[in-house]
């Protein structure tokens, strides 16, 4: 099994005011559209805990993310066998994590311990994160059951919510705070973000707009290449685009619900000039909607998809995510040319955005156009390269001639 070890973070590229927004966003707003009342976060060290039935995968994971936490965001975080620790990480199972939440993938909730006390104590005042004044005590649940690469991805999102930012905003396309769940690991952005919360300006219980008059200054000591005058800003996602793409994502409704769902997003994006991310976004959602059903029309909306990301900077990992599609649809319509040319360029983006099930997709789908065109030491060499990544990303080589199967029709296994 081959693992990460370098991280390949970038600095985020936006001014300081537009970055001042963000924060504002993430950390004083529920991802409901509820304004939080208080700014809170840990006061002193913060040590981290595990608990449960922690997988080999998940301690040499915890403790990268803790190092770059420390390195990178310059935070006084620490791993500890104390049961007292600000943040216990409970590795339990999928089964046990959706019996409480059947949606959950995994989840953060504070004052709490173990599921059966979350249970007990869920929609009451002590879970609830607008009646802080300050974070004292947070469990994250992750899945041990999984994918190496799965439950890496649910500390990323969960330890760094216990730490700092509430919401998700699919307007941002660097950083891990986002609704499309495309950046799997902790961005340059995000570690920026971090920072700033735990910066010795700030402290718990400030409110808006005692964090809003302290923002410059921090932002211009911590990112000096942010000090430039601000782009065009996006405009903040309407709740109904945001309501039809949950939808439109989410397993419960059928298939024709969701396309349509889709659909209205699509109209609410043009009318809202929405071209940024989130266009991109919902033509990608349409065409994973009409993969199957309807090839063609699902191959459009990738390529729509592509063009809008290209058109939109940081965006190297949704690209990849999208040309693995349309490689796919590629090789499907025996274009192995047309598939190397979407796969090639997307194989370093993989690898930067450390996302191992991506790059063994894509090195797969390689080996298979490379083969078609007769370079067939080559399409062996990515076949093997791929293996490696296969068992970290996917969990199993079976399982990952199922995904491939699915998303090519055939298995280059």
């Amino acid at each position: 099994m081959r693992v990460f070890s370098t991280p390949r973070a970038r600095p985020p590229a936006r001014s300081n005011a537009e970055i001042a927004r963000d924060f504002l966003d993430l950390t004083m707003r529920m991802e409901s559209g509820r304004y939080l009342p208080y700014f809170t976060r840990f006061e002193g060290p913060i040590t981290v805990a595990v608990r449960g039935t922690p997988s080999p995968t998940l301690t040499t994971d915890l403790g990268r993310l803790i190092y770059r936490l420390r390195t990178e965001a310059g935070l006084d975080i620490t791993q500890t066998s104390n049961p007292d620790a600000s943040i216990i990480v409970n590795a339990t199972t999928r089964k046990a994590i959706q019996k409480v939440l059947p949606q959950a993938a995994c989840f953060v909730a504070p004052n709490v311990s173990t599921l059966a006390e979350y249970r007990l104590a869920r929609r009451t005042k002590l879970t609830s994160w607008s009646a802080m004044r300050e974070r004292k005590k947070i469990t994250i649940f992750v899945p041990t059951d999984v994918s190496p690469q799965e439950t890496r991805d649910c500390l990323h999102e969960e330890l760094s919510q216990a730490l700092g930012p509430l919401n998700d905003l699919y307007r941002l396309a660097d950083s891990i705070y986002n609704d499309d769940n495309l950046h799997t690991v902790l961005t340059g952005f995000d570690m920026l973000i971090l920072k700033t919360i735990y910066a010795p300006e700030l402290h718990s219980g400030m409110n808006r707009r005692q964090v809003a008059n302290r923002l410059p200054e921090i932002l211009a000591r911590l990112n000096p290449a942010g000090q430039r005058p601000p782009g065009k800003l996006q405009p903040y996602t309407p709740k109904e685009w945001r309501e039809n793409m949950i939808t439109a994502l989410a397993p419960g409704a059928n298939m024709g619900q969701r396309l349509r769902a889709a659909e209205t997003a699509l109209q609410i994006a043009k009318a809202r000039n929405l071209t940024d991310v989130r266009m991109g976004y919902n033509w990608y959602a349409i065409g994973l909607l009409t993969e199957r059903s309807d090839p063609e029309r699902s191959f459009v909306a990738f390529q729509n998809a592509y063009q809008y990301y290209q058109a939109n900077s940081g965006t190297d990992i949704h690209k990849a995510q999208v040309a693995s599609r349309i490689g796919s649809y590629a090789l499907r319509n025996g274009n192995p040319s047309m598939a190397l040319k979407y796969i090639e360029p997307s194989i370093s983006a993989a690898i930067k955005g450390e996302n191992a099930a991506l790059l063994s997709a894509l090195m797969l789908l390689r080996s298979e156009a490379l083969m078609r065109n007769g370079m067939a030491t080559d399409a062996r060499a990515a076949r093997v390269d791929s293996l490696g990544w296969a068992r970290y990303g996917f969990g199993s080589e079976r399982e990952l001639k199922q995904r491939l199967r699915v998303l090519t029709g055939f298995s280059p296994l």
